[in-house]
This record gives structure tokens, sequence and C-alpha cells, in this order.
């Protein structure tokens, strides 16, 4: 945890995670302060990089993303060049929400949606069987989301 952090820059980042378009006013309101001193303190932590960005959080079923699936890749080459590769093709997929490299049986774990299975298997063939060094596709598909969040347990870092 960055150590300059106080508990008001916590409660601060916890509550604009929660709703991004909460105003300076009922934020600053929320968190005891001033406005000027809660946008500064909130300008503070985005120059830090601590909030990186604000974004709308869609329903991706209602969108038409019926597929969700969790892809292991493993790779039998491991070059500084085929992963640059590898990482570029990834990184442009805009079907890939996540990419993590890992420890154990895969060397990547990817979450990708796509419309339907059809869609999915045009991804699969066009996209991850063309990537350079891989050597197996594992894929899980979900049959029901039980919970989704990307918002993350600050309020336990500091106990308001």
């Amino acid at each position: 945890m960055d150590s300059d952090l106080d508990r008001v820059d916590i409660a601060i980042a916890e509550r604009l995670q929660r709703d991004g378009r909460l105003s300076n006013t009922r934020l600053a309101e929320q968190v005891a302060l001033s406005e000027a001193s809660c946008w500064r303190r909130q300008k503070r932590l985005e120059e830090r990089g601590l909030i990186e960005g604000y974004q709308a959080i869609l329903n991706r079923r209602k969108l038409g993303l019926g597929v969700m699936a969790f892809v292991q890749i493993s790779c039998h080459e491991h070059s500084e060049e085929v992963t640059a590769q590898f990482e570029r093709i990834i990184q442009a997929a805009p079907q890939v929400l996540s990419c993590h490299n890992t420890t154990g049986e895969a060397d990547y774990l990817l979450q990708v949606v796509a419309r339907d299975l059809d869609s999915y298997s045009r991804f699969v063939e066009k996209v991850l069987r063309t990537l350079p060094g891989v050597s197996s596709i594992r894929s899980n598909l979900s049959l029901r989301e039980l919970k989704t969040d990307n918002r993350l347990p600050v309020s336990e870092l500091v106990s308001l």
C-alpha cells in the first residue's frame, strides 16, 4: 500500500469506486472535507496513479455477449520476441477482457467474451490458434455468473 495514504484518501477512493459519477460536493460531504480539499485529494490520487480512470459498467448480456470463457494457454516457446508478439495480439483483441501471466499448468489465463458459441469458436480459430509459441488452449465456459465485481476492498486497508 502507498504509505502516504491516510483514512480520508482511502474513504475517497472507496466511495469513487462505488460511484465514479459522485459529485465533488457529495463526496466532500461524505468524507467530511471542504470541497476544495476533497478536490485536491482526488486529483492527487489520480496523479499518483491510485485512481486510473472512470468508466460505466455495462451489462454484457444485455449487449448480446452471452458467452464468457476462461482460457488457459500454455506455450512451448518463451523467447522475448515471441512473448512480445503474443502479448501485442492479446492486447489488441477486444474480446479479451483480461489476461494474466500465471504460475501452474498454464502460462496465461484469459477472460474472453463473445456473442455466442459460434462467435467464440471463430475467435479461437482466427486469434488464439494463430498465436505464436502456443502449445495448448483449454477453454472453460461459464455456465452461471455468481459474482462479478471490479471494486477492490479498499476499506480493508484502513479501518474507517
